[in-house]
C-alpha cells in the first residue's frame, strides 16, 4: 500500500530529512510506493518580502494574491522542490518533481477569494499519473500548487500542503498519511497526544492549543481519516523511523485498531 508523507517547510531544513525517507524507501518502493509532498512556508515568506510584500494567513493557510501566485510557484515548485529531490537522488532514490499543475495532477477550486485570494480546495487528483510514476519505481515528490479546475482567478492556485497531501492520500487509498512537522506531535502542555478524534481536536483549537499551521494539519488529517485513510499522524523526523511515535488522528468512527 502507499504511503504518502508530508514535510513541513522548517522539517525541510533538517540534514536528516533525506536519511530519514530513504532508509523507508527500500521496503515502500516494493510494496506500492511511497509519494512524498512537501510545504515551504517560510521560504515564500521570504520571497515575498524580497519582492516587497508581506505575508498574512488564516486558519494556517496563506492568503495570496495574484502577483504572489507567481511567487509560491517560484519559491515551492521551483527552488524547495528542486533542492528536495536532488537531497533524495543523492541516497540513491529515483525522485521525480512534479506540481500539482503537471499533467493536472491536483485540480482545485477557490476556498473564498474574498478571504484568501488565489487559494484553493483539491477537488480532484490525477491518480493515473501517480500510478504511472509508482509502477515505474520513482518517489514522486509533489509540490501543492495546483490547477484551478475554473481557472475563474488565473491557471494555478496556491493549495495548503497539508490539504494536498491528505487529497492524496485518499484519492490512491494510502495505507498512512504522515505529516512530518518540527514537533514530535500535538501537544498540550508541553506533552504529546497520542490520539485525537474529531471533539478533542476541536477543543484545542477553541481553548487555542492548536494554532496555525498545527490546525491546518488536524483539519486536513481528520478529513483524511474520515475519508478512509486508517492510518493518520502528525510526528517529527524522529517518526519517519518510529512507526508510533506521534499524534494519531482517528475518525469517530474508528475503533482503536490503527495503533496496534
Amino acid at each position: 500500500m502507499t504511503l504518502v508523507i508530508k514535510i513541513g517547510g522548517r522539517a525541510q531544513s533538517n540534514p536528516n530529512l533525506a536519511a530519514a525517507l530513504a532508509t523507508l524507501w527500500p521496503a515502500a518502493s516494493s510494496n506500492g510506493g511511497m509519494i512524498v509532498v512537501h510545504g515551504g512556508g517560510d521560504e515564500v515568506t521570504a520571497l515575498q518580502a524580497a519582492f516587497g510584500g508581506t505575508s498574512s494567513f488564516v486558519g494556517g493557510r496563506r492568503v495570496t494574491s495574484a502577483r504572489d501566485v507567481d511567487l509560491v510557484r517560484m519559491a515551492l515548485s521551483g527552488s524547495a522542490n528542486k533542492r528536495l529531490v536532488a537531497a533524495l537522488t543523492s541516497r540513491g532514490i529515483e525522485a521525480v518533481g512534479v506540481s500539482g499543475e503537471d499533467a493536472t495532477l491536483i485540480s482545485a477550486t477557490p476556498i473564498d477569494p474574498d478571504r484568501f485570494g488565489f487559494v484553493g480546495a483539491p477537488t480532484t487528483v490525477n491518480v493515473r499519473f501517480l500510478n504511472h510514476l509508482l509502477s515505474g519505481g520513482y518517489l514522486p515528490v509533489v509540490s501543492p500548487v495546483s490547477r484551478s479546475a475554473s481557472g475563474t482567478l488565473g491557471p494555478a492556485l496556491n493549495v495548503n500542503g497539508d490539504d494536498a497531501a491528505a487529497a492524496i492520500a485518499v484519492a490512491v487509498g494510502a495505507s498512512e498519511l504522515m505529516f512530518v512537522s518540527d514537533v514530535a506531535g500535538v501537544l498540550r502542555d508541553g506533552v504529546v497526544l497520542p490520539l485525537l478524534t474529531p471533539a478533542v481536536a476541536a477543543e484545542l483549537l477553541a481553548d487555542g492549543v492548536a494554532t496555525d499551521g498545527m490546525s491546518a494539519k488536524l483539519d486536513a488529517g481528520l478529513r483524511a481519516a474520515a475519508a478512509g485513510v486508517r492510518r493518520v499522524r502528525i510526528s517529527d523526523i524522529d517518526g519517519v523511523a518510529d512507526a508510533h511515535r506521534g499524534t494519531f488522528l482517528q475518525h469517530v468512527s474508528e475503533c482503536s485498531t490503527q495503533l496496534r
